[in-house]
This record gives structure tokens, C-alpha cells and sequence, in this order.
């Protein structure tokens, strides 16, 4: 059986981890605004499925979309690239 990937990735970082098996990630992208042609930052929380929750605050993680797990739950954590110690 073979696995698919052909949800979306982002790259984010852990804002809250206190649920069991979940974390919330931020997901930060500049826009720019259709008037004033200036770049604005603009952000997004995910809920984001962690198995036996190994990321921590302010870690710099990767995600992938999958089948909704819950009502708010569409994301795993795929890889965490930068931990929050090593900063």
C-alpha cells in the first residue's frame, strides 16, 4: 500500500503544546496589500497532530495536511527542524 503526499506543507512555529497529542503552530507569510503595494505579515494557527508530543515551545517544525483527525484537527507534524534549545 502506498502513501500519498499530495497535501500541503508549511513551515511554523510551536506556539502552545499543552494538549495531549496536539500542538498549535503558527504559520507566518507576507502579503502584499492590492492599495498600498506594502508587504504586511500576517499569521495563522494550525492545530497540529504530535505523537507521544515531542515539540516544544518555540520550535521550528514542518507539517503536512492529512485526513481530519477532529473539527480542527487537519495537520501532523512532519519533521521539527530547528528545536528551541538549540537557539
Amino acid at each position: 500500500m502506498e502513501t500519498t503526499t499530495t497535501g500541503k506543507t508549511f513551515e511554523g512555529t510551536v506556539v502552545k503544546a499543552a494538549m495531549k497529542d496536539t500542538c498549535t503552530v503558527s504559520i507566518e507569510r507576507f502579503e502584499k496589500h492590492p492599495k498600498y503595494q506594502k508587504f504586511i505579515k500576517k499569521s495563522k494557527k494550525f492545530l497540529v497532530h504530535d505523537a507521544g508530543n515531542t515539540a516544544k515551545v518555540g520550535d521550528k517544525v514542518s507539517i503536512r495536511e492529512i485526513r481530519p483527525m477532529s473539527k480542527r484537527k487537519h495537520f501532523t507534524l512532519a519533521s521539527i527542524l530547528v528545536s528551541a534549545k538549540a537557539e
